[in-house]
């Protein structure tokens, strides 16, 4: 087999005129420059992706944060209605108001049929206080003042006791039975 070197002829010599013969670098440098352009925008707007999810992750931990302290002052806001929702604690603040445990309740039946015996409530007897004790001749003062005069006391020049001592008190009214839904 042997190749010729020469003038190619018929066909080959048509398709070799399509062809350019020689090097032509004109061609490459718009290419060239459109695959720079194109990597470069690629990895611009990668790295501008990536700073965007980086800054929504750094939100979502602050947001976390920001929930978990939430939930704990709700936990302690909760712990503390708990508390005072307490039967001990209702009991202690009642009887700080001046309040005292009821007597029998009455109730009334759908046909207005009282069922039950009322009885009145009685305040139980105030104990002293440990540590004070009382001198013949005076009262003990109550524990704890809540800077109003308790019902059926008077204050001031009304009082009408000997020698500046506060007068008895008188009993406090009976509870009204009420209709409490139960």
């Amino acid at each position: 087999m042997s190749t010729a070197k020469g003038p190619l002829k018929g066909r080959a010599a048509r398709l070799g005129r399509l062809m350019p013969s020689g090097p032509s670098s004109a061609a490459r440098t718009p290419f060239v420059l459109l695959v720079v352009v194109l990597l470069g925008g690629g990895l611009i707007s990668l790295l501008l992706l990536n700073s965007a999810l980086n800054q929504g992750s750094f939100q979502l931990n602050e947001l976390k944060d920001r929930t978990t302290e939430l939930t704990d002052e709700e936990q302690a806001l909760q712990r503390d209605v708990d508390d005072y929702a307490a039967p001990d604690a209702l009991e202690r603040r009642a009887r700080e108001l001046g309040m005292v445990p009821g007597g029998s309740p009455a109730f009334l039946g759908p046909d207005g049929k009282v069922l039950g015996e009322p009885s009145e409530a009685s305040a139980p007897k105030p104990t002293p206080t440990p540590g004070r004790k009382p001198t013949p001749g005076t009262r003990p003062t109550p524990p704890a003042a809540t800077g109003s005069p308790e019902p059926g006391t008077t204050t001031g020049a009304d009082a009408t006791g000997p020698a500046g001592t506060a007068p008895a008190r008188a009993p406090a009214p009976p509870p009204t039975p009420t209709n409490s839904g139960r």
